[in-house]
């Protein structure tokens, strides 16, 4: 059985075919998110923050069930020691806020409110902003950085590489209207700093492979590259995957949100690493021109896995 190393994939000659396949998430997306926008959470549209104190342990699950049978959004709910609560909910009326607080009573016994507060949209409204420019800050900073490292179509292809990751996780939430909160957001930048390390590991050796056989073609220098990292991609995409996986299905349901955002978006980062990214650099060199002799040649044993 080859290594994962030795295999010959023509990525960049299939790139095509990549393309489409972006495309055919990212159109839908797109379209979704005009008609429908993102399912925005209480985290950016606002609503009640109740905090209580139980006499008894109280399971969160068993608060949950009680809870959501007075709002139609998800609702975010903390608990320390299985006493204290932290209940965020969708904006409730003064009459349906008290039927909750008679529900909770009735099936848990008597609590101490803590708090029990409104919390407008502005809050996620600037939220929303401050990740925005974080986003946006993060991206031109990465941009002079790989424009210093290696040339400014590298960071071209990088930036249009985490564009389209951040962007295919953000189109699955809208086209499946799967509720977003501020974790969303931190998975999005989350996501856009593994990618770049990705795409950077390939980048770096595109250059070495370069600087050692500069009279072979650039196509297949690019396909070598990514072949040769493919094995270091599985690796860490599948080892960041079982702790997401083990989050997922195993885990609060406060942190779902993050652990499928992030699962997405690696899986879209390690795609666009290995399919894309290198894709990217090829049309922006020249538009992708193959004047070169075939790099068969170069000696792919004296290269360190990556």
């Amino acid at each position: 059985m080859k290594n994962l190393n030795e295999l010959n994939i023509k990525f960049v000659q299939k790139r095509k075919i990549w393309y489409i396949i972006s495309l055919l998430i990212i159109i839908p997306g797109i379209i979704s998110l005009f008609a429908q926008s993102l399912n925005f959470g209480i985290d950016f549209t606002g609503g009640n923050l109740l905090q209580i104190q139980f006499t008894k342990n109280v399971e969160i699950a068993d608060v949950r069930e009680v809870v959501n049978d007075y709002t139609d959004k998800e609702t975010s709910i903390q608990s320390a020691d299985n006493i204290k609560y932290s209940i965020r909910t969708a904006a409730l009326t003064a009459e349906a806020g008290n039927q909750l607080l008679d529900a909770l009573e009735n099936s848990f016994g008597e609590f101490e409110i803590l708090s029990n507060e409104f919390i407008g949209p502005i809050i996620g409204q600037e939220l929303m902003k401050n990740a925005l420019m974080s986003l946006a800050i993060a991206m031109v900073l990465m941009l002079i950085y790989i424009a210093f490292r290696f040339k400014i179509r590298f960071s071209l292809a990088a930036i249009l590489a985490l564009c389209h990751d951040a962007l295919v996780t953000i189109c699955i939430f809208s086209l499946l209207q799967i509720e977003v909160n501020s974790v969303f957001v931190a998975a999005i930048l989350t996501v856009v700093g593994y990618s770049i390390n990705n795409t950077i590991v390939v980048f770096d050796r595109i250059r070495e492979n370069m600087e050692r056989s500069k009279k072979y073609n650039f196509i297949d220098t690019v396909n070598l590259s990514i072949n040769q990292t493919i094995t270091r991609s599985v690796n860490t995409v599948l080892a960041v995957l079982f702790f997401l996986l083990s989050i997922l299905f195993f885990g609060g349901e406060s942190t779902k949100v993050f652990a499928l955002a992030m699962t997405i978006g690696i899986l879209a980062g390690t795609y666009s690493s290995m399919c894309l990214a290198g894709s990217f650099l090829v049309d922006f060199r020249a538009g992708g021109s193959n004047n070169y002799k075939p790099v068969q040649k170069i000696n792919n044993t004296k290269i360190k896995e990556a």
